[in-house]
Protein backbone atom coordinates (compact mmCIF):
# COMPACT_ATOMS: atom_id res chain seq x y z
CA UNK A 1 0.00 0.00 0.00
CA UNK A 2 1.37 3.41 -1.02
CA UNK A 3 0.53 5.43 2.10
CA UNK A 4 2.26 8.68 1.15
CA UNK A 5 0.78 8.61 -2.34
CA UNK A 6 -2.67 8.15 -0.78
CA UNK A 7 -2.06 11.10 1.54
CA UNK A 8 -0.98 13.27 -1.39
CA UNK A 9 -4.08 12.44 -3.44
CA UNK A 10 -6.46 13.05 -0.52
CA UNK A 11 -4.69 16.38 -0.05
CA UNK A 12 -5.34 17.23 -3.71
CA UNK A 13 -9.05 16.57 -3.30
CA UNK A 14 -9.04 18.68 -0.14
CA UNK A 15 -7.54 21.57 -2.10
CA UNK A 16 -10.19 21.19 -4.81
CA UNK A 17 -12.98 21.21 -2.20
CA UNK A 18 -11.60 24.34 -0.52
CA UNK A 19 -11.75 26.18 -3.84
CA UNK A 20 -15.46 25.36 -4.19
CA UNK A 21 -16.13 27.39 -1.02
CA UNK A 22 -15.50 30.50 -3.10
CA UNK A 23 -18.95 30.06 -4.66
CA UNK A 24 -21.10 30.63 -1.53
CA UNK A 25 -18.82 33.58 -0.69
CA UNK A 26 -19.52 35.08 -4.12
CA UNK A 27 -23.25 34.48 -3.59
CA UNK A 28 -23.05 36.35 -0.28
CA UNK A 29 -21.22 39.24 -1.94
CA UNK A 30 -23.76 39.41 -4.79
CA UNK A 31 -26.72 39.52 -2.39
CA UNK A 32 -24.88 41.75 0.13
CA UNK A 33 -25.10 39.17 2.91
CA UNK A 34 -22.65 39.47 5.81
CA UNK A 35 -22.92 35.71 6.47
CA UNK A 36 -20.42 35.02 3.70
CA UNK A 37 -17.64 35.70 6.17
CA UNK A 38 -18.45 32.39 7.88
CA UNK A 39 -17.07 30.52 4.87
CA UNK A 40 -13.63 32.14 5.01
CA UNK A 41 -12.17 30.19 7.98
CA UNK A 42 -13.32 26.80 6.59
CA UNK A 43 -11.97 27.71 3.17
CA UNK A 44 -8.59 28.74 4.56
CA UNK A 45 -8.44 25.79 6.95
CA UNK A 46 -9.42 23.22 4.32
CA UNK A 47 -6.90 24.69 1.89
CA UNK A 48 -4.17 24.50 4.55
CA UNK A 49 -5.03 20.89 5.38
CA UNK A 50 -5.05 19.98 1.71
CA UNK A 51 -1.69 21.66 1.05
CA UNK A 52 -0.18 19.96 4.11
CA UNK A 53 -1.33 16.50 3.01
CA UNK A 54 -0.23 17.23 -0.56
CA UNK A 55 3.26 18.26 0.58
CA UNK A 56 3.68 15.08 2.66
CA UNK A 57 3.39 12.87 -0.40
CA UNK A 58 6.19 12.01 -2.85
CA UNK A 59 6.72 14.20 -5.90
CA UNK A 60 6.65 11.14 -8.15
CA UNK A 61 3.93 8.88 -6.67
CA UNK A 62 3.70 5.20 -7.46
CA UNK A 63 0.85 3.67 -9.43
CA UNK A 64 -2.19 2.96 -7.34
CA UNK A 65 -3.31 -0.53 -6.49
CA UNK A 66 -6.94 -1.57 -6.07
CA UNK A 67 -6.54 -1.41 -2.29
CA UNK A 68 -5.23 2.15 -2.57
CA UNK A 69 -8.29 3.14 -4.59
CA UNK A 70 -10.72 1.83 -1.97
CA UNK A 71 -8.86 3.55 0.85
CA UNK A 72 -8.65 6.90 -0.97
CA UNK A 73 -12.37 6.93 -1.72
CA UNK A 74 -13.36 6.00 1.86
CA UNK A 75 -10.94 8.52 3.37
CA UNK A 76 -11.99 11.30 1.04
CA UNK A 77 -15.73 10.90 1.58
CA UNK A 78 -15.24 10.77 5.33
CA UNK A 79 -12.95 13.82 5.24
CA UNK A 80 -15.34 15.67 2.93
CA UNK A 81 -18.24 15.05 5.32
CA UNK A 82 -16.17 16.36 8.23
CA UNK A 83 -14.84 19.41 6.40
CA UNK A 84 -18.27 20.13 4.91
CA UNK A 85 -19.68 20.37 8.44
CA UNK A 86 -17.37 23.27 9.33
CA UNK A 87 -19.24 26.03 7.44
CA UNK A 88 -22.57 24.67 8.71
CA UNK A 89 -21.40 25.00 12.31
CA UNK A 90 -20.43 28.64 11.74
CA UNK A 91 -23.14 29.84 9.37
CA UNK A 92 -26.14 27.78 10.55
CA UNK A 93 -24.90 27.51 14.16
CA UNK A 94 -25.49 23.77 14.25
CA UNK A 95 -24.01 21.47 16.87
CA UNK A 96 -21.06 19.36 15.67
CA UNK A 97 -23.22 16.23 15.31
CA UNK A 98 -26.02 18.08 13.51
CA UNK A 99 -23.52 19.77 11.20
CA UNK A 100 -21.87 16.44 10.40
CA UNK A 101 -25.28 14.89 9.71
CA UNK A 102 -26.28 17.76 7.38
CA UNK A 103 -22.92 17.69 5.62
CA UNK A 104 -22.93 13.91 5.13
CA UNK A 105 -26.52 14.08 3.94
CA UNK A 106 -25.42 16.67 1.39
CA UNK A 107 -22.30 15.02 -0.02
CA UNK A 108 -23.96 11.59 -0.15
CA UNK A 109 -26.99 13.21 -1.87
CA UNK A 110 -29.33 11.80 0.77
CA UNK A 111 -31.31 14.97 1.42
CA UNK A 112 -32.35 14.20 5.00
CA UNK A 113 -32.03 17.29 7.17
CA UNK A 114 -32.03 18.66 10.69
CA UNK A 115 -32.63 22.23 9.51
CA UNK A 116 -35.96 24.09 9.35
CA UNK A 117 -36.89 27.67 8.53
CA UNK A 118 -35.11 27.43 5.18
CA UNK A 119 -37.14 30.29 3.67
CA UNK A 120 -35.47 32.78 6.02
CA UNK A 121 -31.88 31.52 5.81
CA UNK A 122 -29.12 33.45 3.97
CA UNK A 123 -28.80 32.60 0.29
CA UNK A 124 -25.10 31.83 0.73
CA UNK A 125 -25.94 29.05 3.22
CA UNK A 126 -28.78 27.73 1.07
CA UNK A 127 -26.51 27.66 -1.98
CA UNK A 128 -23.79 25.87 0.00
CA UNK A 129 -26.19 23.05 0.91
CA UNK A 130 -27.19 22.66 -2.72
CA UNK A 131 -23.56 22.79 -3.82
CA UNK A 132 -22.61 19.96 -1.46
CA UNK A 133 -25.15 17.73 -3.14
CA UNK A 134 -24.08 18.68 -6.66
CA UNK A 135 -20.43 17.90 -5.90
CA UNK A 136 -21.40 14.61 -4.29
CA UNK A 137 -23.69 13.65 -7.15
CA UNK A 138 -21.08 12.79 -9.74
CA UNK A 139 -18.30 12.75 -7.19
CA UNK A 140 -15.21 14.85 -6.78
CA UNK A 141 -13.31 11.59 -7.15
CA UNK A 142 -14.35 11.29 -10.80
CA UNK A 143 -13.31 14.91 -11.33
CA UNK A 144 -9.97 14.12 -9.73
CA UNK A 145 -9.48 11.17 -12.06
CA UNK A 146 -9.04 13.69 -14.86
CA UNK A 147 -6.22 15.31 -12.90
CA UNK A 148 -4.39 12.20 -11.71
CA UNK A 149 -2.68 11.35 -15.02
CA UNK A 150 -0.85 14.68 -14.78
CA UNK A 151 0.62 13.41 -11.52
CA UNK A 152 1.74 10.11 -13.03
CA UNK A 153 -0.95 8.14 -11.24
CA UNK A 154 -3.43 5.76 -12.86
CA UNK A 155 -7.01 6.49 -11.87
CA UNK A 156 -8.88 3.30 -12.74
CA UNK A 157 -8.78 2.10 -9.16
CA UNK A 158 -10.53 5.26 -8.02
CA UNK A 159 -13.09 4.95 -10.80
CA UNK A 160 -13.94 1.38 -9.81
CA UNK A 161 -14.42 2.36 -6.18
CA UNK A 162 -16.42 5.52 -6.87
CA UNK A 163 -18.77 4.93 -9.81
CA UNK A 164 -22.09 3.44 -8.64
CA UNK A 165 -23.50 0.25 -10.13
CA UNK A 166 -22.42 -3.34 -10.74
CA UNK A 167 -20.70 -2.84 -14.13
CA UNK A 168 -17.77 -0.79 -12.90
CA UNK A 169 -15.31 -2.05 -15.53
CA UNK A 170 -17.14 -0.36 -18.38
CA UNK A 171 -15.85 3.03 -19.55
CA UNK A 172 -17.42 5.54 -21.92
CA UNK A 173 -14.13 6.13 -23.73
CA UNK A 174 -10.88 4.13 -24.02
CA UNK A 175 -8.95 6.62 -21.89
CA UNK A 176 -10.10 7.10 -18.28
CA UNK A 177 -9.30 10.82 -18.31
CA UNK A 178 -11.60 11.28 -21.29
CA UNK A 179 -14.26 9.26 -19.48
CA UNK A 180 -14.12 11.57 -16.46
CA UNK A 181 -14.31 14.63 -18.68
CA UNK A 182 -17.25 13.17 -20.61
CA UNK A 183 -19.10 12.46 -17.35
CA UNK A 184 -18.60 15.98 -16.09
CA UNK A 185 -19.49 17.63 -19.39
CA UNK A 186 -22.74 15.68 -19.41
CA UNK A 187 -23.36 16.50 -15.76
CA UNK A 188 -22.70 20.22 -16.17
CA UNK A 189 -24.69 20.40 -19.41
CA UNK A 190 -27.74 18.69 -17.92
CA UNK A 191 -27.51 20.90 -14.81
CA UNK A 192 -27.48 24.03 -16.97
CA UNK A 193 -30.44 22.79 -19.01
CA UNK A 194 -32.34 22.01 -15.81
CA UNK A 195 -31.66 25.49 -14.40
CA UNK A 196 -32.96 27.08 -17.60
CA UNK A 197 -36.03 24.84 -17.47
CA UNK A 198 -36.81 25.85 -13.88
CA UNK A 199 -36.33 29.53 -14.72
CA UNK A 200 -38.69 29.29 -17.70
CA UNK A 201 -41.18 27.46 -15.46
CA UNK A 202 -41.32 30.46 -13.13
CA UNK A 203 -38.57 30.07 -10.54
CA UNK A 204 -36.32 32.98 -9.62
CA UNK A 205 -32.80 32.72 -11.11
CA UNK A 206 -31.35 31.83 -7.69
CA UNK A 207 -33.92 29.12 -6.97
CA UNK A 208 -33.58 27.76 -10.50
CA UNK A 209 -29.83 27.31 -10.17
CA UNK A 210 -30.08 26.01 -6.60
CA UNK A 211 -32.69 23.39 -7.43
CA UNK A 212 -30.90 22.32 -10.60
CA UNK A 213 -27.90 21.41 -8.42
CA UNK A 214 -29.97 19.12 -6.20
CA UNK A 215 -32.08 17.73 -9.05
CA UNK A 216 -29.19 16.43 -11.20
CA UNK A 217 -27.48 15.07 -8.10
CA UNK A 218 -30.80 13.47 -7.03
CA UNK A 219 -30.12 15.03 -3.65
CA UNK A 220 -33.42 16.72 -2.90
CA UNK A 221 -32.32 19.67 -0.76
CA UNK A 222 -34.51 22.71 -1.38
CA UNK A 223 -34.41 26.40 -0.54
CA UNK A 224 -37.92 26.15 0.94
CA UNK A 225 -39.35 24.12 3.81
CA UNK A 226 -42.23 23.07 1.54
CA UNK A 227 -39.76 21.76 -1.06
CA UNK A 228 -41.13 22.03 -4.61
CA UNK A 229 -44.62 22.13 -3.15
CA UNK A 230 -43.82 25.78 -2.41
CA UNK A 231 -44.43 26.66 -6.06
CA UNK A 232 -47.71 24.79 -6.66
CA UNK A 233 -46.72 24.76 -10.31
CA UNK A 234 -47.31 21.93 -12.82
CA UNK A 235 -44.56 23.42 -15.00
CA UNK A 236 -41.98 23.23 -12.19
CA UNK A 237 -43.06 19.68 -11.41
CA UNK A 238 -42.74 18.69 -15.07
CA UNK A 239 -39.17 20.04 -15.29
CA UNK A 240 -38.27 18.25 -12.05
CA UNK A 241 -39.71 14.93 -13.24
CA UNK A 242 -37.84 15.07 -16.56
CA UNK A 243 -34.47 15.84 -15.03
CA UNK A 244 -34.87 13.48 -12.07
CA UNK A 245 -35.44 10.69 -14.56
CA UNK A 246 -32.47 11.79 -16.66
CA UNK A 247 -30.24 11.88 -13.57
CA UNK A 248 -31.37 8.36 -12.62
CA UNK A 249 -30.42 6.91 -16.02
CA UNK A 250 -26.96 5.57 -16.76
CA UNK A 251 -24.72 8.43 -17.90
CA UNK A 252 -23.12 5.98 -20.30
CA UNK A 253 -26.45 5.81 -22.13
CA UNK A 254 -26.64 9.61 -22.14
CA UNK A 255 -23.18 9.69 -23.70
CA UNK A 256 -24.18 7.18 -26.39
CA UNK A 257 -27.36 9.13 -27.18
CA UNK A 258 -25.39 12.37 -27.49
CA UNK A 259 -22.65 10.73 -29.58
CA UNK A 260 -25.03 9.01 -32.01
CA UNK A 261 -27.84 11.59 -31.84
CA UNK A 262 -30.33 8.76 -31.32
CA UNK A 263 -32.78 9.14 -28.38
CA UNK A 264 -34.19 5.67 -29.12
CA UNK A 265 -31.07 4.24 -27.47
CA UNK A 266 -32.79 4.90 -24.14
CA UNK A 267 -35.41 2.29 -25.06
CA UNK A 268 -32.86 -0.13 -26.52
CA UNK A 269 -30.87 -0.24 -23.29
CA UNK A 270 -32.35 -3.05 -21.20
CA UNK A 271 -31.69 -1.37 -17.83
CA UNK A 272 -33.08 2.02 -18.88
CA UNK A 273 -36.11 0.39 -20.48
CA UNK A 274 -36.80 -1.71 -17.39
CA UNK A 275 -36.38 1.31 -15.11
CA UNK A 276 -38.84 3.44 -17.11
CA UNK A 277 -41.34 0.58 -17.27
CA UNK A 278 -41.07 0.06 -13.50
CA UNK A 279 -41.71 3.77 -12.90
CA UNK A 280 -44.75 3.68 -15.20
CA UNK A 281 -46.24 0.67 -13.41
CA UNK A 282 -45.73 2.28 -9.99
CA UNK A 283 -47.29 5.56 -11.16
CA UNK A 284 -50.39 3.76 -12.44
CA UNK A 285 -50.68 1.65 -9.27
CA UNK A 286 -50.29 4.63 -6.92
CA UNK A 287 -52.53 6.87 -9.04
CA UNK A 288 -55.36 4.34 -9.15
CA UNK A 289 -55.09 3.69 -5.40
CA UNK A 290 -55.28 7.42 -4.69
CA UNK A 291 -58.34 7.70 -6.90
CA UNK A 292 -60.10 4.78 -5.22
CA UNK A 293 -59.07 5.32 -1.59
CA UNK A 294 -57.27 8.65 -1.33
CA UNK A 295 -60.15 11.08 -1.64
CA UNK A 296 -59.29 12.19 -5.17
CA UNK A 297 -62.55 12.86 -7.03
CA UNK A 298 -60.89 12.58 -10.45
CA UNK A 299 -58.03 10.48 -11.76
CA UNK A 300 -55.77 13.23 -13.29
CA UNK A 301 -54.96 15.00 -9.97
CA UNK A 302 -54.09 11.65 -8.41
CA UNK A 303 -51.89 10.70 -11.34
CA UNK A 304 -50.13 14.08 -11.15
CA UNK A 305 -49.24 13.63 -7.47
CA UNK A 306 -48.46 9.94 -8.00
CA UNK A 307 -46.12 10.68 -10.90
CA UNK A 308 -44.14 13.28 -9.01
CA UNK A 309 -43.81 11.35 -5.76
CA UNK A 310 -42.99 8.01 -7.43
CA UNK A 311 -40.29 9.59 -9.61
CA UNK A 312 -38.93 11.59 -6.68
CA UNK A 313 -38.68 8.53 -4.44
CA UNK A 314 -37.48 5.90 -6.92
CA UNK A 315 -34.72 8.25 -8.15
CA UNK A 316 -33.83 8.87 -4.46
CA UNK A 317 -34.23 12.64 -4.95
CA UNK A 318 -36.75 13.15 -2.18
CA UNK A 319 -38.51 16.31 -3.37
CA UNK A 320 -42.09 16.69 -2.17
CA UNK A 321 -45.21 18.41 -3.45
CA UNK A 322 -47.61 16.58 -1.12
CA UNK A 323 -47.22 14.71 2.16
CA UNK A 324 -47.25 11.07 1.04
CA UNK A 325 -46.88 9.85 4.63
CA UNK A 326 -50.63 10.47 5.05
CA UNK A 327 -51.65 8.65 1.89
CA UNK A 328 -54.04 5.70 2.46
CA UNK A 329 -53.52 1.96 2.63
CA UNK A 330 -50.06 0.61 1.74
CA UNK A 331 -48.89 3.63 -0.28
CA UNK A 332 -46.46 5.22 2.23
CA UNK A 333 -44.67 1.91 2.80
CA UNK A 334 -44.73 1.12 -0.93
CA UNK A 335 -42.90 4.37 -1.71
CA UNK A 336 -40.22 3.60 0.87
CA UNK A 337 -39.85 0.09 -0.54
CA UNK A 338 -39.38 1.24 -4.15
CA UNK A 339 -36.50 3.43 -2.97
CA UNK A 340 -34.56 0.17 -2.49
CA UNK A 341 -34.63 -0.30 -6.27
CA UNK A 342 -33.25 3.15 -6.98
CA UNK A 343 -31.96 4.30 -10.36
CA UNK A 344 -29.71 2.76 -12.97
CA UNK A 345 -26.07 1.89 -12.49
CA UNK A 346 -23.76 4.73 -13.51
CA UNK A 347 -26.31 7.35 -12.42
CA UNK A 348 -26.43 9.77 -9.50
CA UNK A 349 -29.41 7.94 -7.94
CA UNK A 350 -29.25 5.84 -4.79
CA UNK A 351 -30.73 2.46 -3.92
CA UNK A 352 -29.42 -0.96 -4.89
CA UNK A 353 -29.65 -0.02 -8.61
CA UNK A 354 -31.98 -1.44 -11.24
CA UNK A 355 -29.32 -3.67 -12.80
CA UNK A 356 -28.71 -5.48 -9.53
CA UNK A 357 -32.43 -5.97 -8.91
CA UNK A 358 -32.84 -7.31 -12.45
CA UNK A 359 -29.95 -9.73 -11.92
CA UNK A 360 -31.42 -10.91 -8.60
CA UNK A 361 -34.77 -11.56 -10.27
CA UNK A 362 -33.13 -13.36 -13.21
CA UNK A 363 -31.06 -15.46 -10.82
CA UNK A 364 -34.21 -16.45 -8.95
CA UNK A 365 -35.92 -17.46 -12.20
CA UNK A 366 -32.74 -19.28 -13.23
CA UNK A 367 -32.73 -21.36 -10.04
CA UNK A 368 -36.39 -22.34 -10.54
CA UNK A 369 -35.62 -23.44 -14.11
CA UNK A 370 -32.64 -25.48 -12.88
CA UNK A 371 -34.94 -27.36 -10.50
CA UNK A 372 -37.13 -28.28 -13.47
CA UNK A 373 -34.20 -29.02 -15.83
CA UNK A 374 -31.27 -29.97 -13.53
CA UNK A 375 -28.95 -31.04 -16.37
CA UNK A 376 -29.61 -28.20 -18.79
CA UNK A 377 -27.09 -25.41 -19.44
CA UNK A 378 -29.12 -22.28 -18.73
CA UNK A 379 -27.11 -19.05 -18.76
CA UNK A 380 -28.44 -15.95 -17.00
CA UNK A 381 -29.34 -13.28 -19.54
CA UNK A 382 -30.23 -9.61 -19.48
CA UNK A 383 -31.80 -8.93 -22.84
CA UNK A 384 -29.46 -10.57 -25.34
CA UNK A 385 -26.47 -10.33 -23.04
CA UNK A 386 -25.19 -13.43 -21.25
CA UNK A 387 -24.13 -12.48 -17.75
CA UNK A 388 -20.78 -13.63 -16.41
CA UNK A 389 -21.42 -15.97 -13.42
CA UNK A 390 -18.87 -13.99 -11.40
CA UNK A 391 -20.96 -10.85 -11.83
CA UNK A 392 -24.10 -12.69 -10.71
CA UNK A 393 -22.21 -13.96 -7.65
CA UNK A 394 -20.99 -10.46 -6.82
CA UNK A 395 -24.57 -9.18 -6.95
CA UNK A 396 -25.69 -11.85 -4.50
CA UNK A 397 -22.74 -10.95 -2.30
CA UNK A 398 -23.74 -7.28 -2.44
CA UNK A 399 -27.34 -8.16 -1.58
CA UNK A 400 -26.24 -10.26 1.41
CA UNK A 401 -23.98 -7.46 2.67
CA UNK A 402 -26.76 -4.93 2.08
CA UNK A 403 -29.38 -6.89 4.03
CA UNK A 404 -26.97 -7.65 6.88
CA UNK A 405 -25.86 -4.02 7.13
CA UNK A 406 -29.47 -2.85 7.04
CA UNK A 407 -30.47 -5.20 9.84
CA UNK A 408 -27.59 -4.14 12.10
CA UNK A 409 -28.18 -0.44 11.46
CA UNK A 410 -31.90 -0.83 12.17
CA UNK A 411 -31.15 -2.48 15.51
CA UNK A 412 -28.84 0.43 16.35
CA UNK A 413 -31.58 2.90 15.41
CA UNK A 414 -34.00 1.13 17.75
CA UNK A 415 -31.31 1.30 20.45
CA UNK A 416 -31.09 5.04 19.73
CA UNK A 417 -34.74 5.39 20.80
CA UNK A 418 -36.78 5.10 17.60
CA UNK A 419 -39.79 2.82 17.29
CA UNK A 420 -39.55 -0.06 14.79
CA UNK A 421 -41.36 1.74 11.96
CA UNK A 422 -39.29 4.90 12.35
CA UNK A 423 -36.06 2.91 12.68
CA UNK A 424 -36.82 1.00 9.47
CA UNK A 425 -37.61 4.22 7.62
CA UNK A 426 -34.58 6.04 9.04
CA UNK A 427 -32.17 3.36 7.84
CA UNK A 428 -33.98 2.97 4.51
CA UNK A 429 -33.90 6.68 3.75
CA UNK A 430 -30.24 6.90 4.78
CA UNK A 431 -28.78 3.82 3.10
CA UNK A 432 -30.81 4.45 -0.07
CA UNK A 433 -29.76 8.12 -0.02
CA UNK A 434 -33.41 9.15 -0.25
CA UNK A 435 -34.23 11.82 2.37
CA UNK A 436 -37.89 11.60 3.47
CA UNK A 437 -39.00 8.76 5.71
CA UNK A 438 -41.93 7.68 7.89
CA UNK A 439 -42.87 8.05 11.53
CA UNK A 440 -40.49 10.21 13.55
CA UNK A 441 -38.26 10.87 10.51
CA UNK A 442 -41.07 11.67 8.07
CA UNK A 443 -39.98 15.30 7.71
CA UNK A 444 -36.56 15.66 9.34
CA UNK A 445 -34.15 14.10 11.83
CA UNK A 446 -34.39 16.85 14.46
CA UNK A 447 -36.00 14.54 17.01
CA UNK A 448 -33.41 11.77 16.58
CA UNK A 449 -30.70 11.44 19.23
CA UNK A 450 -27.08 12.25 18.44
CA UNK A 451 -26.26 8.55 18.44
CA UNK A 452 -29.07 7.90 15.97
CA UNK A 453 -27.81 10.69 13.70
CA UNK A 454 -24.31 9.18 13.72
CA UNK A 455 -25.79 5.80 12.79
CA UNK A 456 -27.58 7.54 9.92
CA UNK A 457 -24.28 9.11 8.78
CA UNK A 458 -22.71 5.64 8.63
CA UNK A 459 -25.71 4.37 6.66
CA UNK A 460 -25.46 7.30 4.21
CA UNK A 461 -21.78 6.61 3.54
CA UNK A 462 -22.44 2.89 3.14
CA UNK A 463 -25.19 3.64 0.64
CA UNK A 464 -23.25 6.24 -1.31
CA UNK A 465 -20.14 4.06 -1.58
CA UNK A 466 -22.20 0.92 -2.16
CA UNK A 467 -21.36 -1.10 0.94
CA UNK A 468 -18.26 -2.95 -0.24
CA UNK A 469 -16.06 0.15 -0.52
CA UNK A 470 -16.46 0.57 3.25
CA UNK A 471 -16.75 -3.09 4.31
CA UNK A 472 -13.58 -4.08 2.47
CA UNK A 473 -11.64 -1.81 4.84
CA UNK A 474 -12.86 -3.89 7.79
CA UNK A 475 -11.34 -7.07 6.38
CA UNK A 476 -8.02 -8.06 8.04
CA UNK A 477 -6.72 -9.33 4.68
CA UNK A 478 -7.07 -5.81 3.27
CA UNK A 479 -4.30 -4.58 5.58
CA UNK A 480 -1.92 -7.48 5.06
CA UNK A 481 1.05 -6.91 2.78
Amino acid sequence: MHVLSIVRIVGLFGILFSLTLLLPILVAVYYSEPDGIHFLPPMAGTLAIGILLWSLGPRHPSNLSTRDGFLIVALFWTLLSLLGAWPLMLSAQLTPVDALFESASGVTTTGATVMTGLDSLPRSLLFYRQQLQWLGGMGLIVLGVAVLPMLGIGGMQLYRAEVPGPLKEEKLTPRLTETARALWLLYVGLTAACAIGYWLAGMSPFDAVAHSLSTLSTGGFSTHDASLGFYQSPAVEFVAIVFMLLAALNFGVHFAVWLKRDPLLYLRDVEARSFLFFVLVMVVLVGLTLRLEGGYEYLPPGLRDATFEVVSVVTSTGYATVDFTHWPDFLPMLLILISFVGGCGGSTAGGMKVMRVMLLVQQGIHEVRRLIHPHALLPVRLGRRVIDPRLAQSVWGFFAAYVTSFGLLMLLMIHAGLDEKSAFAAVATSINNLGPGLGEVAYNFQGVSDFGKLVAVVAMLLGRLEIFTILVLLSPSFWRR
